[in-house]
This record gives structure tokens, sequence and C-alpha cells, in this order.
């Protein structure tokens, strides 16, 4: 009896004991082991804000807390990422394939023109110049870039003016489902404006007047200053 006794009693011991090893042991791992995960993206989320801060504060800067009566004279458009390479194939005059990306880390000033380049694309090429030139010391920030559309060879006669440019080629299709023009106008007759990031952002008019280009430009690289630096 006494040993029947020993043998529930042990039993009523043990079974407890096993239950309360399993909440004890195993539970709070899986709860350590969450809170863990959780704790990791809060701190991943941290530190994207801080990282992207800068360059939310310019941009809200320019595109919301606006002065009174002051407007930007291109028109601003939803940003509009570079395509992958497999959607923008991009080629040097020699024909080496360059991947969009290569452009970013860099405000870049975006001329579109087949390889003849009539009077109306010479004029933009060279006003392009221009205004890179009229920026001064922030010219350093800014790139001048011809995408050249179709496979006919850059006149020999513009290659001398190309030489601190950026030429590649590509197809007008494929341009088209990145760059977009005014209602009325053709791709080739405006100038685009992309940020560091890669993003078009704005278009200005056909026809523009350099003058107040340069206004927006200097204004959108005041705004940047905090984060975007000369040089990818």
């Amino acid at each position: 009896m006494s040993g029947s006794k020993s043998s529930a009693s042990d039993s009523a011991r043990h079974e407890p004991g096993e239950s309360l090893s399993l909440t004890v042991h195993d539970l709070p791992a899986q709860v350590i082991d969450d809170a863990t995960r959780r704790s990791g993206r809060i701190k991943m989320i941290l530190l994207l804000l801080i990282c992207s801060a800068p360059v939310v504060a310019s941009y809200f800067t320019y595109y919301v807390v606006r002065p009174q009566g002051r407007s930007n004279y291109g028109t601003l458009v939803t940003p509009k990422p570079l395509p992958p390479a497999s959607a923008l194939a991009l080629r040097t005059e020699q024909g080496q394939a360059v991947d969009p990306q290569a452009l970013r880390g860099q405000w870049l000033l975006v001329v579109v023109g087949d390889g003849n380049c009539d009077a109306q694309c010479e004029q933009l090429l060279y006003t392009q110049r221009q205004l890179r030139e009229t920026l001064g010391k922030e010219m350093e920030r800014v790139d001048r870039v011809w995408l050249v559309t179709g496979d006919t060879p850059v006149r020999p006669a513009l290659l001398p003016a190309l030489a601190k440019a950026t030429v590649l080629h590509v197809q007008r299709d494929a341009l088209a489902n990145w760059l977009q023009p005014d209602t009325g106008h053709a791709l080739e007759q405006q100038l685009y404006l992309v940020d560091p990031m890669g993003n078009w952002m704005m278009r200005f008019p056909a026809r523009f007047e350099p003058s107040r280009v340069k206004r927006d430009l200097e204004r959108l690289l005041r705004a940047s200053s905090s984060w975007d630096k000369a040089g990818r």
C-alpha cells in the first residue's frame, strides 16, 4: 500500500512538473524570438527614416513649403524612376551596354533627339551646356545627358561640344515609357530634369526661357544641398 501511495505521489509530483517545464522553457523562447524580430524590424524602420529624412525634408521644402507668390517654371511631375536595363536598353556610341542605374547620383539635364540632330536639337544641346555652366560651383552636381533615339551615329561635327556630356543611344519607344512631353509636343522638343535618385521629376516648356530654368535649378540645388554632393 505504501508503495502504491509513493508511486501515486511521485506521479502527482512529476506530471505538474512536466507541464510546468513546457510552460517555462518552450513558450517563453518563442515569445522572446517574436519580440526580437519585432525589435529588429522597428530598428530597421527607424534607420531608414533617419537616412531618408534629409531627402524627404528637401522635397517637402521645395514642393510644399513655398513662399507666397513663388511658383516653379518647369512642370513638376510625379517622380518616375529610371526603368531597369531590360526596359531601357542604353548603349554608348560604340555599342557598349550601359545600366540605367549608373546614371544615378547626379542631377541630370536630359535632351532627346536622333543622331542627325536638326537645328532645334542643336539649340537644345547648346542651351543645356550653357545652363550647366551658369550654375558656377554647383555645376559639378549636374550632368548633361543626350539620349540619342535610334541607331543613327552622332554627327562628328557635334562631338567636340559633347566632350563633357553623357551620350547614350536608346530606342524611342522604350524611352517614351519613361519620359513624357507636354500634350501637343514631341519628346524631342523639351528639356527634362532627373534627380540624383534617378527619378524624372520635372520638364521644361518647349522654347523655354533659360533664365527661368536656371532659377528652378538653383532652388532645387539649394533644397537638396544637405544630402546631395557633387560626383557619383
